[in-house]
């Protein structure tokens, strides 16, 4: 059962500086231990939001991070629809313009060769997680040391919609599909499976038009939101958030942030 904490903070800057002290102290701790820290991205506003004061970071040794992407539109690497294009916005270019850019092999993006087909991109992007995770040993799930998620107003995560089939997905790493609610229809994402063997996932939100949704999950308990079925097995379930955000959630299931 995981242990779950949900924090909540005045303004975007705030909510910005606490992730990125957050992040940080995943990554020393992951780099500690193993010599490499696995963090995965959504896209839409989270890496603005996550990146802010992240990349300016001088305390995070980037060149151990190895950096994988929750879920992707099947798109080129250039197309405004990339999340590894935002990403590149956000975090990845910056970095290499001062000097402390991540290895490129540790910068898992999607196969753009493979776009036109969502299972096949599927499936590459399976074995770019294998041959970090699974080295010359069988792994079951990989075990992310930190997978960063968004939430729809619809209660989606990745790319996980409600009544999708892939909600039932119990052992592909990753999935794909050409029927997503929201365009482009053609995308991979990381199923359940992957989500719930992580070390430490946090959600990110902000903004009043997030306040309903995280009702429903956090205090009533809605199981029929994507999201709501995101609980690590073993790991930390955090949820990062603005008060505009958190706004009709009870007192009692916000905490204060500390590491």
């Amino acid at each position: 059962m995981s242990l779950s904490k949900v924090y909540s903070f005045a303004t975007g800057e705030k909510l910005s500086e606490a992730l990125n002290e957050y992040v940080e102290h995943l990554s020393q701790k992951a780099i500690a231990r193993n010599g490499r820290f696995t963090i995965a991205f959504s896209g839409g506003s989270l890496p603005a939001t996550v990146c802010r004061f992240l990349k300016g970071n001088k305390n995070i040794d980037f060149s151990k991070w190895y950096v994988f992407w929750a879920d992707e539109r099947c798109v080129t690497l250039d197309n405004d629809e990339s999340n590894f294009k935002l990403l590149c916005k956000e975090l990845l270019d910056y970095l290499v313009q001062t000097d402390r850019g991540i290895p490129p092999e540790q910068v898992m993006q999607i196969n753009e060769d493979l776009v036109e087909d969502h299972n096949a991109a599927a499936e590459d992007y399976q074995e770019k997680l294998e041959s970090v995770f699974a080295g010359k040993t069988k792994t079951k799930f990989p075990d992310f040391d930190c997978i960063l998620l968004g939430i729809g107003p619809d209660g989606h995560t990745c790319s996980l919609f409600p009544n999708h089939p892939l909600l039932e997905e119990k052992s592909k790493w990753v999935a794909g599909l050409d029927d997503s609610p929201k365009e482009p229809p053609s995308r991979i994402t990381l199923t359940y499976p992957v989500l719930n063997h992580a070390s430490n996932v946090v959600f990110v939100a902000n903004g009043a038009g997030k306040r309903k949704t995280l009702k429903k999950i956090l205090d009533e308990k809605d199981v029929n939101l994507p999201a709501s079925h995101v609980a690590p097995f073993k790991g930390t379930l955090s949820w990062f958030l603005d008060d505009a955000a958190a706004k009709d959630l009870s007192d009692t299931n916000v905490s204060s942030f500390k590491l």
